[in-house]
């Protein structure tokens, strides 16, 4: 007796979404390009930090300063563009904070004092705040339910490897070619002017149009760019009032104090750990600490794309809650053993950052989802800004605090950060895994 098989034929895709998906595929090339700019500039501070003390002679507070610098201008850029985006539209926006980068970029090869370090950099870190609060939504807005997480997950590992690419580089140059501290930063020109090329034909989005009540504009981009399930859900867009006021109604607190928690608790130990790795791990009884801390950021790129691989398969929970507990663990492991095994603080600080990074990666994904168009961008950046003076706060502190209470003491300090999160995620954190855009942002509920 015979068996066949028959396969089903190749599914044939028609010119009109043959288009949509090369379209998407260049927004988040675009969108990501960004994203790998932002972790760029600010990846390339902390190799080049040591270089840095010595030749401007900085204090611990300078050097928290400088550190922090880029955080302390996502936080006011953060929520003005987010502002400005749902006011006068992602598009222009979107290509507005480029430009910056490629002014701030170009301006580092120039700084030769700690002054003019820290105003270009707080610019540039106005810029990346702006952009996180306007590449994110516009990318939500496009994407489609069952490809929504990942491709927003993606933006988190382009971040990532341009944060890695910029710790490598700067490595190489530094202690190979010993290149001035000032052109290992200025660097992030080149994939700057690139990205602010490529973002020139990108439309606005139809769902904001749709907000602003121009249906017929959206009508004909959604046409063109979006599915025909992202073309039905658009219609359920309707014009309402935003603001930031929005953010503390009723219906939005919840999802407002979720966000706003999770990516404190995400990045605050991240990038005071991440921005002066090589002290730290120097400190705890590692000779190479530099070289440890580039291990470290190639776990965090793994912690990344695990996320990206799992997120439609998983959901959002499982991904976002038991990273939180195992991070706080991972730190209380280094406090515990500072100085007496320095082979344990460095599996601690590995277990830590690829976690770390598995639920970090999900801040790409929430504040793009939990808010409705019409506030969607102010949503973003005000969360933006809330987890930079998190950041900010812990960069400055920490070498003030390695300083002056010890290893131990300031890595117990961030295991009780990622336990907070941990338990803020599991009462609020929601499950919007194939969920359109419009059923998604209407609430935090689980």
């Amino acid at each position: 007796m015979t068996s066949t098989s028959t396969k089903a034929p190749p599914v044939r895709l028609t010119s009109e979404q043959t288009k949509q998906r090369r379209f998407l595929a260049k927004l988040g090339l675009v969108i990501g390009g960004g994203m790998f700019i932002d972790g760029f500039i600010l990846g390339g501070i902390g190799v080049v930090m040591p270089a840095i003390t010595d030749e401007l002679k900085l204090s611990a507070a300078w050097q928290g300063l400088i550190g922090a610098s880029a955080l302390i201008g996502i936080f006011f850029g953060g929520p003005l563009g987010g502002y400005l985006a749902d006011k006068v539209g992602r598009r222009p926006m979107f290509i507005c904070t480029l430009g910056i980068f490629v002014i701030g970029s170009a301006a580092q090869f120039f700084v030769g004092d700690a002054m003019s370090l820290f105003l270009v950099r707080l610019l540039m870190g106005m810029a990346i705040g702006a952009d996180y609060a306007i590449g994110w939504p516009l990318l939500a807005e496009f994407a489609p339910a069952r490809l929504r997480g990942k491709l927003m997950a993606v933006q988190e590992v382009a971040w990532y490897v341009g944060y890695l690419a910029s710790y490598a580089l700067g490595y190489a140059l530094a202690s190979t070619a010993s290149v001035d501290w000032q052109i290992v930063l200025g660097l992030s020109t080149i994939p700057s002017v690139i990205v602010f090329l490529m973002r020139l034909s990108i439309p606005e989005s139809p769902r904001w149009l749709m907000s602003k009540g121009r249906t017929r504009e959206a009508a004909e981009l959604a046409a063109l760019y979006m599915s025909e399930a992202e073309q039905a859900d658009l219609k359920q867009e309707q014009v309402r009032q935003g603001g930031f006021g929005s953010l503390f109604s009723a219906k939005h607190i919840k999802s407002t104090t979720f966000v706003c928690v999770f990516w404190i608790c995400n990045v605050t130990p991240y990038f005071a750990i991440a921005t002066f790795a090589p002290v730290v791990l120097t400190q705890v009884g590692l000779e190479d600490g530099l070289t440890a801390a580039l291990a470290l950021n190639g776990i965090v790129v793994l912690g990344s794309i695990f996320t990206v691989v799992f997120i439609e398969r998983v959901g959002r929970r499982k991904l976002a809650v038991p990273p939180f507990w195992i991070s706080a663990i991972a730190l209380a492991g280094v406090a515990l053993f500072a100085g007496a095994s320095p082979a344990v603080v460095i599996l601690c600080f590995l277990t830590f950052s690829f976690f770390n990074a598995v639920s970090t990666a999900l801040t790409a994904v929430y504040p793009g989802e939990v808010f409705p168009t019409e506030i969607r961008g102010s949503g973003v950046g005000f969360a933006t800004a809330a987890s930079r003076v998190g950041a900010a706060v812990g960069t400055f502190v920490l070498p003030v605090s390695m300083e002056g209470l010890g290893v131990a003491t300031t890595m117990m300090f961030a295991a009780a950060i990622s336990l907070v999160g941990g338990v803020v995620s599991h009462f609020l954190a929601p499950e919007t895994k194939g969920l359109d855009l419009s059923a998604a942002s209407g609430g935090a509920s689980k």
